[in-house]
């Protein structure tokens, strides 16, 4: 054992860490908004379709700064990237709770965003970068962090409001956490004999020409869909179904509590194709019969209704998986991450803020029922073919001859729980992996 071995080891400790804070993160300032959503409305005195708008501004900039995160990834250490996206998203917490007006308050949601929208696309690469043979439960162990950020921001926003009197507050408080992740971003060493020419950019275009790639790019954009319709309209429904504001905001909170323990156990399933379909099947019944019984009866058992809308929400850990395993290098899941997450967000953006419009425009909510069991249909026909056993990789060199994604590529891992085992190609032309 070398001198260096035991400092590697606190490293990645480190970066596994700071990969789990950071995803603690990425959804507290979208799931925040939903359960004082009328007191926003109210204290900027917006309509309903702009509250629409408010509910869509968060996927549409997780499409769009999405895009920039491989390139800043290339340009910088992912340490820093992630920490400035940190620091970031808590100045724009702090600048949409101080909104005294619309334009004020979106300005402050797009800046809070960026922290969301790049650990979106570069957490993935990351987790193939450094625990290439622990996918699975890195996955898991990001995806119940971000479950878990999702679920107190859902919960805690409404007494938090109560309590201080004012929905700002509300908003405000998840600056802390994004501060106390960006510290230890920045605490992470650079990993020796790594300097910017050893970046390497990815090539996205050429994605295009991979049918598991546009695949799991649409899947993506419907869960997505579906998540962001549950987040930004789920906790209004219910209190104009009946229910009070606290128990609204409690159903929601229970969505997003039954999807930790899933979101543990789901990835570490997903990387055993046998069960990859069967999954689906589950994911997409539950949709079906969750969402049907919250439309046709949303005050009699809200609870069950909300809990089969969070199991077909395991859709996001499957499909987090799923980006690792169809890319054999950590460049490529890096643009398969990009792509699919970026596009998708441009398709999960048109859910919120429909729903919002026909709201507006019928004063009902029957809009927002077909459009998500559409959806459903949708997300079962893809879901299927991204859940073929191939590698986007191989689909674009048969279409695009010569293409590589970084590089020569020689050595090969298995990565651990696939049946049967799955290739990874690791590079042997830099140095060192990234940090």
């Amino acid at each position: 054992m070398t001198s260096t071995a035991p400092s590697r080891r606190r490293g990645l400790a480190l970066i596994a860490v700071a990969i789990v804070l950071t995803a603690l993160n990425l959804r507290t300032a979208v799931t925040s908004v939903g359960p004082v959503l009328e007191e926003i409305e109210r204290g900027l005195s917006i309509s309903s379709g702009l509250a629409g708008v408010i509910t869509t501004m968060p996927v549409l900039c997780f499409a769009l700064i999405g895009f920039t995160g491989p390139a800043l990834s290339a340009r910088y250490r992912d340490a820093h990237v992630l920490a400035g996206a940190l620091v970031a998203m808590a100045g724009g917490l702090a600048l949409r709770s101080a909104a005294d007006g619309f334009p004020l308050f979106l300005a402050g949601t797009a800046l809070a965003m960026v922290g969301g929208a790049l650990g979106n696309v570069l957490l993935p690469s990351l987790v193939k970068r450094h625990f290439p043979t622990r996918t699975g439960p890195l996955v898991g162990a990001y995806s119940t962090a971000m479950g878990l950020g999702a679920t107190l921001g859902a919960v805690g926003s409404q007494p938090l409001a109560d309590a201080t009197g004012s929905w700002r507050w509300a908003l405000v408080v998840w600056g802390v956490p994004a501060l106390l992740a960006a510290a230890v971003w920045l605490a992470v060493p650079a990993a020796p004999g790594v300097s910017r020419q050893s970046h390497t950019a990815v090539r996205m275009r050429s994605l295009l020409h991979s049918p598991t790639a546009m695949a799991l790019t649409v899947f993506f954009g419907v869960q997505a869909l579906q998540a962001y319709v549950v987040i930004g309209w789920s906790a209004q429904y219910l209190r104009d179904s009946g229910l009070s504001a606290a128990t609204a905001g409690l159903m929601l909170g229970l969505n997003s509590l039954v999807g930790l323990p899933l979101s543990a156990v789901i990835p570490s399933l997903t990387v055993r194709p046998r069960l990859q379909r069967p999954l689906l099947a589950v994911f997409v019944a539950c949709y079906v019969v969750g969402w049907t019984g919250l439309w046709a009866t949303p005050i009699s058992a809200p609870w069950l209704w909300m809990t089969l809308i969070a199991v077909g929400m395991g859709t996001f850990s499957m499909v987090l998986a799923l980006i690792g395993l169809r890319a054999r290098t950590p460049e490529t899941v890096a643009a398969l991450s990009t792509v699919s997450q970026s596009w998708g967000y441009v398709i999960a953006g048109s859910g919120p803020l429909l729903v919002g419009v026909l709201r507006g425009i019928t004063g009902s909510y029957t809009g927002m029922f077909v459009i998500v069991l559409a959806s459903v249909g949708v997300l079962a026909v893809v879901g299927w073919i991204a859940t073929r056993q191939v590698f986007v990789d191989d689909e674009v060199e048969r279409s695009v001859p010569g293409w590589s994604p970084a590089g020569h590529s020689t050595d090969v891992l298995e990565t651990a729980g696939v049946e049967p085992p799955a290739s990874a190609h690791v590079r042997t032309d830099a140095a060192s992996p990234r940090d």
